[in-house]
């Protein structure tokens, strides 16, 4: 996997001690017998967590992985309270979902820019002696220590955040067909698993609004066990609406051409039914090959529909055809 895309991590967070109550009495001028006068102590720093639509990884928290907030101020005298202990903002990508580590429950979805959680609380600052004055007690010397702000282990989980995900076997064209209907560039080659990380393109229309396309890196069968790429991916594919299925027209086997969208479709049914429930455009691809004319009419065959589209990425042939059956599939309200 390339080194600069990490989706998953653990971090460590702090919130600030709280501040000490003081223990003060009251010295002016004639006023040689003053009252108590201690103030309490401030609060500590939150530590919150921000998703930010710039970020688009974790790799930063495997450099840094323990934050912690400002500790609260003490309290003075003269009933001043201790300033409070300043939040420390940790930005994360959109799309991250916290976990207590310990615990395994999600805390919150960060799923749009500007979404955030408080993951570690600041400490009550303690209360100065001016709290603990009775008709018995008019001089106490009684103050309150800080509480320690809350700690714990979070474990954070990127999920690519994108309305429509190209699924299929490595070198179908993923990548080919995201760069020829958006603003990505991903890494384009003739080989197997040439994308090792998903790659977002932002799909601009004349007369539709913009959506966001992920190129998922290929599928193999066995995949939702770990094989290949495996399950580490297939997570990426559960936030989108609509699934486009490219197949490669060029690899069908007459006898059995279905056989690679079956084995796609069932590696997603087994690593979740909603996978399985998302509407699905299937897409041949590769038609600019002599050979893939005929094999796609076997594919249509086989799977009794007619309309199945087919496109060469590669040669822009077929796109916009592909892009109003996508825009139709997102404002149909089956495509949530």
């Amino acid at each position: 996997m390339s080194t600069n895309f990490v989706d998953q991590t653990r971090i460590f967070v702090k919130g600030g001690d709280g501040g000490n109550g003081c223990v003060s009495f009251e010295r002016q001028l004639y006023i040689p017998k003053g009252g108590p006068d201690g103030g309490d102590g401030g609060r500590g720093g939150h530590v919150v967590l921000e998703a930010d639509e710039n970020l688009h990884t974790l790799l930063d928290f495997k450099r840094r992985a323990h934050f912690k907030a400002e500790k609260g101020a003490f309290g003075r005298g003269g009933r001043k309270t201790g300033g409070m202990g300043q939040d420390l903002l940790v930005k994360v990508p959109v799309g991250t979902l916290v976990f207590d580590d310990q615990e395994g429950r999600c805390i919150a979805d960060l799923a749009f820019h500007g979404a955030h959680v408080t993951a570690a609380r600041g400490g009550r600052g303690g209360r100065g002696n001016t709290h603990f004055v009775t008709a018995e007690r008019r001089g106490p010397r009684e103050h309150e220590l800080g509480e320690p702000g809350e700690e714990r282990w979070l474990r954070l989980e990127l999920r690519v955040v994108a309305q429509v995900g190209i699924v299929g076997f490595p070198n179908v064209g993923k990548s080919t067909l995201l760069s020829r209907i958006s603003n990505a560039d991903p890494k384009i080659a003739d080989y197997p698993f040439t994308t090792l990380n998903p790659v977002l393109g932002v799909v601009q229309l004349g007369w539709a609004e913009p959506f966001v396309v992920a190129d998922i890196p290929g599928i193999i069968e066995g995949a939702h066990e770990g094989a290949g790429l495996g399950i580490q991916f297939l997570k990426h594919v559960e936030r989108t609406r609509v699934l486009v299925h490219l197949v490669d027209a060029t690899q069908l086997d007459p006898e059995d051409p279905l056989r690679p969208y079956r084995t796609i479709k069932a590696e997603l049914a087994c690593y979740s039914a909603g996978l399985a429930a998302k509407p699905q455009i299937v897409v041949l691809n590769k038609l600019d090959r002599p050979e893939a004319a005929a094999l796609a009419e076997r594919f249509r065959e086989a799977a009794g529909d007619p309309d199945i589209l087919t496109i060469s990425a590669l040669e822009r042939e077929g796109l916009q055809a592909l892009l109003s059956r996508i825009t139709l599939a997102l404002e149909t309200p089956h495509g949530n």
